[in-house]
């Protein structure tokens, strides 16, 4: 794939700030669940959640099982085109407590597709969690239970997030912008 004409703009969330987060959520989690998190499906959206479910489940002490589930929302752009799962929902789900673990939460059509879908396959309970809420209506609107930081409404990268594959290794979230430009891309 060619690389993307886009570079890191600003910086919009820290790893720092992630670190001192992850903690923090792991609480809320726990105590979401009155403290019985043994046997939660941890159900990390691939690819983009990769890196922060890594670092999340680390920060849970519980007994815990990871399902990965994969979803895709945006092709080779910037604009989502619409959850599609790929491989259907892990069956170890049934009769269990899930944790949707997600990267970013923007028009919030993939987090509704895959709660109904973890639901419809006999889940007990389905919670979500994200790094990154957009301040954007449809997001704003659509139930998450966790949410790490909420953010503006632009395209952003890092911290596993990516542009068509590019950028996932940066440690921080940046803001994109056309390479050479100074200003981010609002979306």
């Amino acid at each position: 794939m060619n690389e993307p004409n886009l570079e890191p703009g600003e910086v919009v969330v820290t790893h720092t700030a992630i670190a001192r987060r992850l903690p923090v959520l792991a609480m809320e989690i726990a105590a979401s669940l009155g403290g019985n998190v043994d046997g939660l499906v941890i159900m990390p959206v691939l690819t983009g959640a990769l890196v922060f479910a890594a670092d999340l489940i680390r920060c849970i002490p519980n007994r815990l099982r990871i399902d990965l589930i994969t979803a895709r929302s945006y092709g080779a752009g910037t604009h989502s085109q619409g959850p599609k799962l790929e491989g259907g929902v892990p069956e170890g789900v049934k009769g269990r407590h899930v944790l949707i673990v997600d990267d970013i939460l923007d028009s919030g059509r993939t987090i509704k597709f895959l709660r109904k879908s973890v639901q419809e396959s006999g889940a007990l309970s389905v919670r979500a969690c994200v790094l990154l809420r957009k301040q954007v209506p449809d997001a704003m609107a659509t139930p998450c239970e966790f949410v790490g930081f909420e953010v503006p409404d632009l395209f952003v990268a890092g911290y596993g997030l990516d542009c068509d594959g590019w950028f996932r290794n940066l440690p921080d979230v940046v803001a994109l912008r056309p390479r050479g430009e100074t200003k981010n891309i609002v979306r």
